[in-house]
């Protein structure tokens, strides 16, 4: 039973640590408490039993005892706990309480303390072990409390002293040796030396996984030979005298942390990662103009034609003073068009190419390819983003992606990669103005949107299914195309936009709302990557609470990508809940603080997929909860492998000794490459 949960030698039971406390230290007597209240209570069970009600519903209810007097604790449709609790069990038990035939507890959290227990449980906190069938945590914790004293002194310190010295939990204090910590967590004195200890594990978990990605990016470096491109400069130069705008100091910063990884004789493997409307496409730009300069190609991807189309129309436009002309190839060229752009792929010629897949498709040849960049990269399978950085001479590979993530998870998440960062946004561009309407006001937004309409501007109405659906309530794009261009938009040009139209189909459409021949868009989440369409300034989203705070955020970049005031409305009558979740996307434009309240509010399964290649499953450690320690857990990583790579040093034997007790598999994997 004890396999069962991992525990197989004495050093798994220290580190089987309670999942939950129970603070015994804030009991309140029995008779003390009152409906309407919310408090803990330990007492004895004195009598129980399931009661039926006219409903069907089974309640197990159990009257508890303390010294001063008596309760009635009840469970609505848990009538299973009649197997467990017995008369004479004594119960700690927190919850409220409510006037019902009297006084009585519907306990949130129970834990029965078994019928052995004397009255001094109060002023202790205690502990809750993950359990399995036929084995409660009770058991586990006086198997843990006979040996602890034992085990406790065996344990040996591995964080070297000075990392460790460093260390802060979110408190500002020390983090406590190993052997405290496992003291602290499973006797704690409080909730607050329980929280103190764990903060320790959680470090040094969060320690080991950054020691090894960064080892991981050492050795994957050090065997994968690269482009060593020369700071020319003369390109890059006359590209930023030229600029329309001031760079972002973000943008600074990430071209020199990309030029930097191109001047080196490794390859490039970065992530640049930025919100909606930060400038990645420049960055990029620069990069690709480094690889030209020094006689090599450069190729940027884009998961869509019309993407494709957006990014050469801004290269022409920033590199005409340079007499550059970039090479769109896409899957529409005709047979000609495509044979004499494969003959010039093919040639030396320095040239910068943007395309779709079709870049990376067998008979596309690249002659030098030095540099490639992949936008939306989420967009494109794994096999995709691989081929495109196998063609040429092994060419530096940017990744690029408008998907905020918190710098901590993004450097757990993205390990394996190098990482940069467009936290700000470009000056002059103006904040979309955001509100949430309840369904009494819709004629009020629709009425508001027509008037953007009449005065030469374009909209987006979004919804969150494509057709209507027996089993649900929700307004649908298909039906609702039909009501609004026969109805309050009669007048205007509408068109409908969701995944099932086909794909040239959609592009069509996207056209000619580019070009301003369609006045309304209705559309589903298809559109929350897209084309940017300066005249768009009002996006409706209806049933927002349908959507993830990320999502609203990526589709509100639709809009505010020109001049003129832009607007985003969510329509739809929510709970105080949904509109609390909600006021976070309306008060704020930052993705990132947008991207780290949706992770705490939906988890990091719900945000990235439970099985996510790449999410690391920590046992203590929660890298967004645990923001700080995962930044000094990176940066201590960061310097204990820039003294001492090989860890071979005496000081290091301990973290040596751990990661292959840990970690042996991943490390095996590393070796194989």
């Amino acid at each position: 039973m004890l396999r069962k949960l991992g525990v197989v030698t004495a050093g798994d039971l220290l580190y089987h640590v309670p999942h939950r406390y129970e603070d015994a230290s804030t009991v309140a007597p029995i008779a003390s408490l009152e409906p309407g209240m919310d408090g803990t209570i330990i007492g004895t069970v004195i009598s129980k039993g399931v009661i039926p009600t006219r409903k069907g519903l089974r309640i197990f209810q159990a009257v508890v005892r303390d010294s001063s007097g008596m309760i009635e604790a009840a469970w609505p449709g848990q009538p299973f706990l009649d197997r467990s609790i017995e008369k004479g069990d004594t119960l700690l038990l927190s919850g409220s309480v409510r006037f019902f035939h009297g006084r009585q507890m519907v306990p949130r959290e129970y834990v029965n303390l078994g019928s052995d227990v004397d009255g001094a449980v109060p002023g202790k906190v205690l502990s809750v072990y993950r359990a399995t069938e036929g084995l409660s945590f009770k058991v586990i914790r006086g198997l843990i409390d006979a040996h602890l004293d034992v085990l406790l002194p065996l344990v040996k310190e591995y964080l070297p002293r000075d990392v460790l010295a460093r260390a802060r939990d979110s408190r500002g204090q020390g983090l406590p040796a190993l052997e405290d910590a496992l003291r602290m967590l499973h006797r704690p004195g409080s909730i607050s030396e329980a929280m103190q200890g764990m903060s320790r594990l959680a470090f040094e978990e969060l320690f080991f996984v950054h020691l090894l990605q960064r080892r991981a990016r050492q050795i994957s470096r050090s065997r994968r030979g690269g482009i060593a491109f020369e700071n020319k400069r003369h390109l890059t130069t006359a590209l930023k005298a030229s600029l329309p705008f001031r760079l972002t100091d973000a943008q600074v910063r990430a071209i020199r942390e990309i030029a930097s990884d191109m001047f080196s004789p490794f390859r490039m493997n970065r992530l640049l990662q930025g919100d909606v409307g930060s400038g990645k496409t420049i960055v990029a730009l620069f990069a690709a103009l480094l690889a030209v300069e020094n006689g090599f190609q450069a190729a940027i991807m884009a998961p869509t034609e019309l993407l494709a189309e957006q990014h050469a129309r801004t290269m022409e436009r920033l590199f005409q003073p340079l007499g550059i002309r970039p090479v769109l190839v896409t899957g529409s060229l005709t047979a000609r068009e495509r044979r004499e752009i494969s003959d010039r792929l093919a040639s030396n010629t320095p040239l910068i190419a943007v395309g779709t897949h079709a870049l990376v498709q067998q008979d596309t040849k690249f002659g030098r390819l030095g540099f490639a960049a992949i936008d939306e990269q989420h967009r494109f399978g794994v096999e995709q983003r691989a081929a495109l950085g196998a063609k040429g001479e092994w060419p530096d590979l940017l990744l690029m992606s408008a998907t905020p993530i918190p710098r901590s998870l993004a450097l757990t998440l993205y390990g394996e990669v190098d990482l940069s960062i467009l936290d700000e946004r470009p000056p002059g561009r103006k904040p979309v103005t955001t509100a949430l309407r309840r369904e009494t006001g819709r004629a009020r937004v629709l009425d508001f949107l027509e008037e953007q309409i009449a005065r030469g501007r374009q909209g987006y109405i979004v919804y969150p299914i494509i057709a209507e659906s027996e089993k649900s309530d929700l307004k649908a794009a298909t039906t609702m195309f039909e009501s609004l261009k026969t109805g309050p938009f009669a007048a205007r040009q509408v068109a409908l936009l969701h995944g099932r139209i086909p794909a040239d189909e959609r592009d069509q459409i996207m056209r000619r709302f580019r070009d301003g021949d369609i006045d309304l868009l209705v559309a589903t989440t298809v559109i929350e990557v897209g084309i940017d369409v300066a005249n768009a300034t009002v996006m409706v989203i209806e049933h927002p609470e349908r959507f993830g705070l990320s999502q609203l955020h990526q589709l509100r970049g639709r809009v505010g990508r020109g001049a003129d005031e832009s607007f985003c409305v969510l329509l739809g009558d929510v709970s105080p809940d949904v509109e609390a979740r909600l006021s976070v996307f309306v008060n704020t434009e930052d993705g990132f603080e947008i991207a780290r309240a949706d992770l705490k509010m939906r988890g990091m399964g719900d945000l990235f997929g439970e099985r996510q290649s790449g999410v690391a499953m920590f046992r203590f450690a929660d890298p967004l909860r645990d923001e700080e320690l995962n930044v000094q857990a990176h940066e201590a990583a960061e310097k204990v492998l820039a003294r001492d790579p090989e860890l071979s040093r005496a000081e290091h034997a301990g973290v040596r000794k751990a990661l292959r007790e840990r970690y042996a598999r991943a490390l095996e994997l590393f070796r194989v490459g």
